[in-house]
């Protein structure tokens, strides 16, 4: 079955391809889309990956700027590429071939099937899509979204960052009535990797041991220089409730997004009480952190061995 995935490119958006590309799933094509970084960085990291990693799927240019509202970026957490190490980065590669990710994705939704997508980023790509080809955004069969909080953010105390860097698109989304199913800040910090986590990638023997050890040590310290003992694996964790829907519980909800106010802007409020709303979408309540662990770190593991 083929899939596809809309990413900003960071490190964890690389760990996630990695875990549905040893899956079952086949990738059909990648959106870029801003978000960790500005779009011509993502772009950046999406060739240098796919020139270390033998990716053969296409990968699309997106949208640099949001619907509406100023470009937010990680890069205050990330660094300037949207990839911390401690060593190793991406080799520097030739640059990706000009393809517009709103024509690729319009012609993927036009094929018969399954229509599966996992966004990794801002949803401003998806929003396009249902903006000015609501006949095709209505061929979506499932979209699984790393994003939201429903309890708190991390970009500020009410949103989570994918939110918060462009909210208007998750309200169209929404409003389109798109078949959401959103992993929010929660649900992924139930899944965390340790600074100890590297070694077996770093052992493992293959041309990127090192380079893969070095990214996943770098994301891992965005957690340990803040004093916390472990770093949440968030897009790996939508990778794995996207392949692996056993692993995850899902449940019904009312989701919409906050888009006024310096403190809330970019809030996802998640009403689960069927007697005080009507739902709309599905957010991810519980997890096999463990068996989610497993499916990551093995994933990292055997790209590590090549």
């Amino acid at each position: 079955m083929g899939v596809w995935i809309d990413t900003d490119m960071g490190f964890d958006d690389i760990a996630a391809i990695l875990v549905v590309g040893q899956s079952e799933f086949e990738i059909d094509g990648i959106s870029l889309v801003f978000g960790n970084t500005p779009l011509p960085q993502v772009r950046i990291n999406a060739a240098a990956a796919a020139s270390a990693f033998g990716w053969t799927f296409p990968i699309h240019t997106g949208r640099a700027m949001p619907v509406l509202g100023k470009l937010e970026t990680a890069q205050a957490i990330l660094g300037e590429t949207g990839i911390p190490t401690i060593g190793k980065s991406l080799p520097k590669a030739a640059p990706l071939a000009e393809s517009d990710a709103f024509t690729a994705l319009c012609r993927w939704l036009e094929r018969k099937g399954p229509r599966r997508i996992l966004a990794l980023g801002p949803l401003t790509n998806i929003a396009a899509v249902a903006l000015a080809r609501p006949d095709l955004a209505a061929r979506i069969t499932e979209l699984v979204w790393m994003g939201g909080g429903v309890t708190s953010g991390n970009q500020t105390a009410s949103a989570e960052f994918n939110a918060l860097a462009d909210p208007e698109a998750l309200s169209i989304v929404i409003a389109d009535g798109l078949p959401l199913r959103m992993v929010d800040l929660d649900l992924c910090r139930k899944v965390l990797a340790r600074p100890e986590d590297a070694e077996p990638v770093r052992n493992a023997g293959g041309a990127n041991s090192e380079l893969i050890a070095d990214m996943f040590s770098g994301y891992i310290r965005i957690g340990t220089s803040r004093g916390r003992p472990a770093m949440a694996i968030y897009d790996p964790t939508a990778a794995v409730a996207f392949m692996t829907p056993d692993v995850v519980s899902f449940r019904p909800a009312r989701i919409d997004v906050e888009l006024q106010g310096a403190l809330t802007r970019g809030r996802t409020v998640v009403e689960t009480r069927a007697t005080h709303a009507s739902f709309n979408a599905q957010y991810a309540a519980d997890i096999d952190a463990d068996m989610a662990r497993v499916i990551i770190l093995a994933a990292l593991v055997n790209e590590a061995r090549k």
